[in-house]
């Protein structure tokens, strides 16, 4: 049996009553995953002028660097792309925000995006999520660079020597909203990783580190905030992290990640977390027997 056959499986058996453990939905990237920590970025996002007073306050997203580093997609493949990621995004927004004639679950504004090992594709998957929710025109999005160990994202995005997350957590006195980044994207911001530390585990261990994120959680109810985590697997504050998120995106990579990683991944998050699956470097062909599965159509519309 394959790994998205378990999957499938384990889904089913939740749905059915067999296990109180995964409220999940399975969603597929069928794109080539670039390296850990690469972005891709749909062609469609305008660009909005930088803020006059504050212009070094706001990072420029370069859509040449992305596509020369292999992480934005060449013209003929983004409108499938966004396909994608449109389809992973929406019943994220629904739990967050109660639609769809929902109810909202506890903290679904806080979504942590992490993956079973390294090398899955979760910043990827973050990045890609965060640019996606941007297009929506009723919300804004935090994009948080919380894999401080390697933060890929700020990394990415040239912002590893502004102040961040862990300055925050040393700092009691230090609002995180000073230190949170806009971006040239509208309703995209993003919170850097922050000047490294020996203590970067305890700190994300900390209770500043929820009072941190309730706060800006709390701040804006219309503010998606997506939280690139260390994987569960690898450390130990991922863990803390999961504890604290409302909904929870497992990224697993087709044909890699083995089968046993995802459950032991699924096992270390408590029980009634809203998790959602995300198939890295799916084919077309598993996509396409997913939805024969579920008696659905491949073809999704919005």
């Amino acid at each position: 049996m394959s790994l998205v056959e378990r999957a499938l499986k384990k889904i089913q058996e939740s749905r059915a009553g067999v296990s109180p453990k995964l409220d999940a939905d399975i969603a597929f990237a069928s794109r080539p995953a670039a390296p850990v920590g690469s972005a891709a970025m749909p062609e469609s996002v305008e660009a909005a002028p930088a803020a006059p007073t504050t212009p070094a306050r706001v990072v420029h997203i370069d859509r040449e660097a992305l596509r020369a580093a292999r992480v934005l997609p060449p013209p003929q493949e983004e409108r499938a792309l966004a396909h994608e990621y449109r389809h992973i995004k929406r019943p994220l927004i629904a739990r967050a925000l109660g639609r769809m004639g929902g109810t909202p679950i506890p903290n679904g504004h806080l979504i942590m995006v992490a993956s079973a090992l390294p090398g899955d594709g979760k910043t990827f998957t973050c990045i890609n999520l965060a640019f996606s929710m941007a297009l929506e025109k009723d919300l804004s999005v935090l994009l948080i660079d919380g894999d401080v160990a390697k933060p890929q994202i700020s990394e990415l995005l040239d912002l590893r020597s502004e102040p961040g997350l862990l300055d925050v957590l040393r700092d009691d006195s230090l609002d995180v909203e000073s230190v949170i980044l806009s971006t040239d994207v509208p309703r995209l911001s993003v919170l850097p990783a922050g000047q490294q530390t020996d203590v970067a585990t305890e700190l994300l261990a900390s209770a500043r580190m929820e009072a941190v994120l309730r706060q800006i959680t709390a701040r804006d109810p219309n503010r998606i905030v997506l939280l690139d985590s260390p994987p569960l697997l690898a450390t130990s504050e991922s863990r803390v992290l999961a504890s604290i998120a409302g909904q929870i995106v497992l990224v697993v990579r087709a044909n890699q990640t083995p089968q046993q990683a995802v459950v032991d991944a699924l096992d270390l998050i408590e029980e009634g977390k809203s998790i959602g699956l995300v198939l890295n470097q799916a084919t077309e062909n598993v996509r396409k027997g997913y939805y024969d599965y579920y008696g659905q159509s491949a073809s999704n519309q919005d």
